[in-house]
């Protein structure tokens, strides 16, 4: 199966003004609740021998939008199966599990459709989100995200304490949102959306800029890391032959594969009451 890349489109334009990165680790990711070691092994090892394209589809992580969970380079095996409808028989047979959240999505970029793009879950249907001062509240209550990571250390008037008036382009998607979702100074997800950011927090082109991701947009979930390789983000958004870049894989392979990432599982973080 030959890997296709995640077009990076704005978002691999959007960085924020260059600052001291906060020496943040990268957090553990943890386990769905619902599943245990052996049957996300077995989901794994069943859709590699038997998948198809319908099932489990190779992606390539181009911008740094969800660093440090999912790093530049990384390679990833998305499950298709996870959020599909279920139907009579297969509810018994399949995995089948609703959108939550903390869950990593793939899904087609709401602005563009045929850009694919990776974010946290960060707001189901029904649920009341505010940011103040870089702080994620969520049903008016605030919200631990081991997983995020901040890279500027000044306060963006809309990045940083939303809703609030843009202080930068937004797409429409994002205008319709803060006319007609606010309530008393939070975003309220309608039915059949979600809310969705990168754990960059201050370096992800997310459901601040563009608004909600509609459920029929969403891939799937990532299962894992089959092989990491540090990568610039223009080797990877290259639609076609880039023989720099394979040229850099056949010289580099050994020395910028980043091997401990190799096979390494990618779980949601239950986020939120």
């Amino acid at each position: 199966m030959s890997d296709q890349d995640i077009p990076a489109g704005s978002e691999a334009e959007f960085t924020p003004p260059a600052a001291p990165p906060e020496n943040t680790a990268a957090p553990p990711l943890l386990f769905d609740a619902p599943r245990n070691a052996i049957a996300e092994w077995t989901i794994t090892i069943l859709l590699l021998l038997f998948g198809t394209t319908a099932l489990v589809q190779a992606f390539v992580i181009p911008t740094g939008s969800m660093e440090d969970t999912l790093l530049i380079g990384d390679h990833l095996l998305v499950d298709k199966l996870s959020y599909a409808p279920a139907g009579p028989l297969s509810q018994y047979l399949l995995p089948y599990t609703p959108v939550k959240r903390g869950d990593i999505i793939v899904f087609r970029y709401p602005v563009d459709t045929k850009q694919t793009f990776v974010k946290r879950v960060i707001g189901v249907p029904g649920d009341h989100i505010r940011i103040i001062n870089k702080q994620l509240w969520l049903n008016g209550k605030p919200i631990q995200e081991p997983y995020k990571i901040h890279k500027t250390f000044y306060l963006d008037s809309y990045r940083d304490n939303f809703p609030s008036d843009p202080n930068t382009n937004v797409d429409e998607r994002a205008i319709d949102m803060l006319r007609k979702h606010v309530v008393n100074g939070e975003v309220v997800v309608p039915p059949m959306n979600y809310f969705a950011m990168g754990d960059n927090r201050d370096g992800s082109l997310d459901s601040r800029y563009w608004g909600f991701v509609p459920r029929e947009n969403i891939i799937g979930k990532p299962l894992l890391v089959y092989w990491s390789f540090d990568s610039p983000t223009e080797d990877l958004v290259n639609s076609g032959v880039d023989l720099r870049h394979l040229w850099d894989i056949v010289r580099n392979f050994g020395s910028k594969t980043r091997w401990k990432r190799t096979f390494m599982m990618i779980r949601g973080y239950p986020t939120g009451t």
